[in-house]
Formats: structure tokens, C-alpha cells, sequence
């Protein structure tokens, strides 16, 4: 390498260190606000290396956390990677039979587990296979009583340990992160991620045309610190040398109103649903979201009523794309010099799609022929993606078939169409595009214009078995309002906009949409629950399906 220095997460917290030494990390907890500087943070940082150490921690071993978003857990971010252990992150809202099979599967040597979690995490240790844990930390000042062995508590385990700690020579190709998907259609996949990787996704990040972070930002990542690292905000915050807030566990709308008002927070980042509840309670509360400058919207498509709604707040939504498989951007939604003075309507299409491919990436979209499908914003087809912060393989499946991966190219499961600019539109997975009468049924599209409906808090649109048509969508409606008077103003909405054979055949009134462990819609557990179009009153309209024509 020109100049002998790999590339490498160590000059991220070097530069944090050196230039913004007095600059906060602030974190939400139990006992309260904890805050300090980028100054005390390094030195934790080295301190907790140098116990990682001690333990027998080497280059290559996994270190794993089963934690809320909070300031050790970004200790552990930088204090493993640094020392060339993997940061395994895991989802504690997953059934414990996956925890299980992913701890025994990473062969994690140390797990770093939240008081609130110890319940979760217990069963899925205490019958693993083989037991390869030899340490837990419980993340606090004293570890509760619990089944776990060996146990100790996370200020007592870095307490005594050198904060001058001195950082090992790591290669950009040793690997330096592991997340596990979430595991909906089978048991969870690991994706390994080196250091070159979370480098090379950093520096992506932080361009103009990424999610760029600047030492004037306080940024919010609500979306979890164990779902694909926070989306890489921990790092790239770091490396611009911002002042980092942390929310804590399961933040509802009220708290994260209050810490975007007390901490002045310019940038956070969640899914919809995070969104939406925060702009139902804005519209109850005074909140002054004045510092707040932009918000960047994944994990399902963001509906162009609350892109609206926050842009007449003076908030830029910035909606984007990745998967876990990406580490995980890939792309965002910014628009074009040549659109800023194109019409309101033409800015907040632009801005609802998932957007253009950030800088160092590649992509192609394929037709079920495997060809090329036009740039038209019409065309369907699914998003393969390349590049160097995209995965090849699955951890510890040697295995990976052609359903996965192609020549190289990721493919993603994503039926998108592209339009004439480039932006790239999600319309459905394609395990969830709905097939009727031999036709393609958006269920995105469906989703986001009942969601722009003012009473309806959550939607979702699901296809259902049909003896005629193949499949027919189902509409599944959260509202607090009038049913009856909803049902008739989201169809005639619908059919302003959509052909007879797109319309839901039927709208159903649930508490709740199910979601998955990362906060996204679990559209399998409605499949399993309503299995076909019988269940529903009435037929389906003689237009379930386009004409033959």
C-alpha cells in the first residue's frame, strides 16, 4: 500500500481523539444522562482493549454484544475492531433458538449483554451445543444476579486496564465485523465484514453523495446499534468528528423528542415507523424540532405524506436503500442540481424513491430472461449490486448458490424499476410482489398511498391465494378513526390512481402489523394467519386481472 498504511478504522478514532477532544458523547440510560468527551471515550476505548487482552482476545476472534444503543456499546464498536477482533453485533429481538445458532455458529469468546437482556440472553445460552463463551460482561457498574458463567460487570472488567493501551498492527483485509440477517425465511446468515470494507463504506458515506456527517453535527442513530452496525453511523459520526447521542432502550416518541430538544440533534436515522410516531406526537405536543436538520429514513419505504410533512418542518428526509449484505448502504435519495427547481410534486417523487447508488458502487437490473430491463421507471426487474463494501459469501457457508450471489454480483431479492435520472424504486421483494391473473401487483405502491391517508397509522398490503386470479391483495389497515368512513376513502384514493385489478379486495382493521425483529413489517406472519381470498367477504371485482388485450 502507498505510504504503508492500510485502510483501517484506527485512523477514524485517532482523528476523533486529536482534533475534537472536548466534543460529547452523550447517552441515554436507566440511571439517567451519562455524558462525556471524545478525550475520556478513546481512553475507555484503550482501556477496554487492553481487558479484551487480557482475556486472550487475539486478531480474528469474535467479541460479541447483545446490547440497547448506548455509549459502551460504542466503546465496544472501536475497542474490538481496533485491536483486530470481530465486533459481533446480535439482535436481542430475535426468537432464542436463532441467538442460539448464531452464537454457536460465530464461536463467540466473549458476549457483552445489557442488565434489561440477561432474561433473552440466558435461554439461548444455556443449551448450546458446545459452550464456547468463556466471558460475560454485564454493561453496567455491577452485574445482577444471573445464570450466566462467568460473569462479571463491564466497570469492573475495564477498570484496572491500561488507557494507553498500545494498538497492534491490522491488516485491511482482517475481518473486523459480523451481523447476522434477521432470519425470516430460515435461519439467520452471517456477513462478515473486514476492515477495508467498513473503511470503504465510511468514506462512501461521508461523501456529498452519501450521508455525509460534519464535526457541526449531532447525530441520533435510533435505528439499532445490532442492525448492521447502526447503518455505519457510529463510524462515519466518528470520523467526521461529530457529537454522538445515544437513546438508550426502546425510545418512544416523547424521548426522542426531548433529546432532539435538549442536545440540539441535526441528524438521526430510523425506520418509518420511528417517524411517524414522532410526527403524531409533534402534532399533540410543542416540540421545537428547529436543530434537526435531516433524517435519514430505511428499512421500508418512507410514504411521500411524511416526507412532506417533515420537509414542511424545515427537515430533509433522506431516504435510502442497503442490506445487510452491503454493510449496508447502498443507496440515497438526494436529489439532483438539475431537479432542485423542478415542481414540489417532481422533488417529493424523487425524494420517496429509494434513490441513486452511492458513489463506488455498481448495479444492473435483470428481467426473469435475465436481461437488462430499460430505464423507464416502468420496467420491473430484480437489483443486483457489486462493490467494495459487498459481501460475496455468507459466514460459514461455503455453500452460497446461484439464488444469491451471480458472477460476483449480489443479488438482492429487490424488484425495483429505475427511471430516466437513475433513481431506483423499490416496488416490492420479490417474495411479496403479488401475481395476479399472470400480472405484476406492486404491494409498495399500494402501501405507501393508504399510508398517506391522515388517520391510518400503519399499513401493509399482502397477496392471498385466489382460485381465479392466482393471488389478489389484502389491505391490513392500523387506525384509531372511523373504519367504515376509512375503508371507502382509501379505495376511492386507490382507484384514482391504480387500474380496477390493482385494488385491494378487501381492507381489514388490525390492532398492529406484526414487524420482524429489525422493526420492519412482518408480511409472513399475515400470510400464515389469512392463507386465502375466501376468508374475506365477497369477490373480487370481474377486473381482478388487466384485460387480455
Amino acid at each position: 500500500m502507498p505510504g504503508g498504511t492500510d485502510q483501517t478504522l484506527r485512523p477514524f478514532l485517532w482523528r476523533s481523539e486529536r482534533f475534537y477532544p472536548d466534543t460529547e458523547i452523550v447517552s441515554r440510560t436507566a440511571d439517567g444522562i451519562a455524558r462525556y468527551t471524545y478525550s475520556e471515550y478513546a481512553d475507555r476505548v484503550r482501556r477496554l482493549a487492553s481487558a479484551l487482552d487480557a482475556a486472550g482476545i487475539t486478531a480474528g476472534d469474535r467479541v460479541a454484544t447483545f446490547c440497547w444503543n448506548h455509549h459502551r456499546h460504542f466503546e465496544v464498536y472501536f475497542a474490538a475492531v481496533t485491536m483486530g477482533a470481530q465486533l459481533h453485533t446480535i439482535n436481542p429481538l430475535l426468537p432464542v433458538d436463532h441467538v442460539r445458532h448464531i452464537i454457536n455458529e460465530a464461536d463467540d469468546r466473549v458476549v457483552l449483554v445489557d442488565p434489561s437482556l440477561l432474561e433473552a440472553l440466558e435461554p439461548a445460552v444455556e443449551s448450546l451445543a458446545s459452550n464456547p463463551v468463556e466471558q460475560f460482561v454485564v454493561m453496567g457498574e455491577t452485574a445482577p444476579e444471573t445464570e450466566l458463567d462467568p460473569v462479571t460487570d463491564y466497570e469492573s472488567f475495564i477498570g484496572s486496564h491500561d488507557p494507553a493501551f498500545d494498538w497492534p498492527a491490522v491488516s485491511e483485509d482482517q475481518p473486523a465485523g459480523l451481523c447476522y440477517t434477521s432470519g425470516t425465511t430460515g435461519k439467520p446468515k452471517g456477513v462478515e465484514y473486514t476492515q477495508q470494507m467498513l473503511w470503504t463504506h465510511t468514506m462512501a458515506t461521508q461523501s456529498p453523495q452519501g450521508i455525509p456527517i460534519a464535526d457541526d453535527d449531532v447525530v441520533m442513530p435510533i435505528v439499532p446499534m445490532f442492525h448492521v452496525n447502526a447503518w455505519g453511523i457510529p463510524f462515519s459520526a466518528t470520523a467526521g468528528g461529530a457529537k454522538h447521542v445515544y437513546p438508550g432502550p426502546s425510545p418512544d416518541p416523547e424521548d426522542i423528542a426531548q433529546l432532539i430538544e435538549e442536545e440540539n440533534v441535526t441528524l438521526s436515522a430510523g425506520v418509518p415507523t420511528v417517524w411517524l410516531g414522532l410526527q403524531e406526537y409533534v402534532r399533540e405536543h410543542e416540540v421545537d424540532l428547529s436543530s434537526l436538520d435531516r433524517v435519514v429514513v430505511g428499512g421500508s419505504a418512507a410514504p411521500e405524506s411524511m416526507i412532506e410533512w417533515f420537509g414542511g418542518h424545515g427537515v430533509e428526509v433522506l431516504h435510502a436503500w442497503g442490506m445487510t449484505e452491503m454493510t449496508p448502504i447502498g443507496t440515497v435519495s438526494h436529489l439532483k442540481h438539475d431537479l432542485e427547481d423542478e415542481s414540489k410534486e417532481t422533488r417529493i417523487d424523487k425524494r420517496s424513491k429509494q434513490g441513486l447508488l452511492v458513489p463506488g458502487l455498481e448495479f444492473r437490473v435483470i428481467d426473469d430472461a435475465g436481461e437488462q430491463v430499460p430505464w423507464d421507471g416502468e420496467a420491473f426487474g430484480e437489483l443486483l449490486v457489486r462493490g467494495p463494501w459487498v459481501t460475496t459469501e455468507y459466514f460459514a457457508r461455503p455453500d452460497a448458490t446461484e439464488e444469491e450471489f451471480a458472477d460476483g454480483w449480489l443479488k438482492t431479492g429487490d424488484v425495483v424499476t429505475v427511471d430516466p435520472d437513475g433513481y431506483v424504486e423499490i416496488v416490492d421483494r420479490t417474495k411479496d410482489v403479488i401475481k395476479s391473473g399472470g400480472e405484476w401487483i406492486s404491494s409498495v405502491e399500494l402501501e405507501n398511498v393508504i399510508m398517506g391517508h391522515d388517520a391510518v397509522e400503519e399499513a401493509t398490503v399482502i397477496g392471498v391465494e385466489h382460485d381465479r386470479w392466482q393471488e389478489r391483495p389484502i389491505a391490513f389497515v392500523v387506525t384509531g378513526d372511523d373504519e367504515g368512513t376509512i375503508e371507502s376513502e382509501v379505495l376511492a384514493v386507490l382507484d384514482e390512481q391504480f387500474p380496477k385489478w390493482w385494488l385491494p379486495d378487501d381492507v381489514v382493521f388490525i390492532e398492529e402489523v406484526p414487524k420482524t425483529a429489525t422493526g420492519k413489517f412482518a408480511k409472513r406472519v399475515l400470510r400464515e394467519q389469512y392463507t386465502d381470498a375466501s376468508v374475506f367477504d365477497g369477490e373480487p371485482p370481474e377486473e381482478a386481472a388487466p384485460d387480455s388485450e
